[in-house]
């Protein structure tokens, strides 16, 4: 039997840790929430993600300096960040950090699957 795919979340937002885990389960994802960037690094999970769903304003480690740091260290983790904050230029600044996609929040379940489908193959 192979194992669901492992996809993190990290998002400072306790609803956004509660709902989208379960959303992502239903899609057939194995899924881990992270409140911190940092808790993300400390993690057993590092080296089994195979996606990265990240907040962009976070306390601490923001999102983007967690993808710079994550490609500094060599993991190239495909990544969508998710926002609350509509700023027309984050978008294609994100995007050149190397992420899949950047929904803005709330985003539907339709833009999650088509950010997940260009990031991960799903059967």
């Amino acid at each position: 039997m192979v194992r669901p795919l492992l996809v993190c979340v990290v998002d400072d937002d306790e609803s956004v840790r509660e709902s989208l885990p379960d959303l992502l389960k239903e899609f057939g994802f194995e899924v881990q929430a992270f409140p911190s960037a940092q808790d993300f690094l400390q993690s057993i999970y590092l080296d089994l993600t195979r996606c990265l769903i990240l907040d962009v304003a976070m306390p601490g480690i923001s999102g983007p300096e967690l993808a710079k740091t994550l490609k500094q260290r060599g993991y190239n983790i495909p990544t969508i960040f998710i926002t609350a904050h509509d700023d027309e230029a984050q978008r294609p600044r994100l995007i050149s950090l190397g992420a899949v996609d950047c929904l803005l929040k709330p985003f539907s379940e339709a833009q999650l699957l088509k950010a997940l489908s260009a990031a991960l193959p799903i059967s």
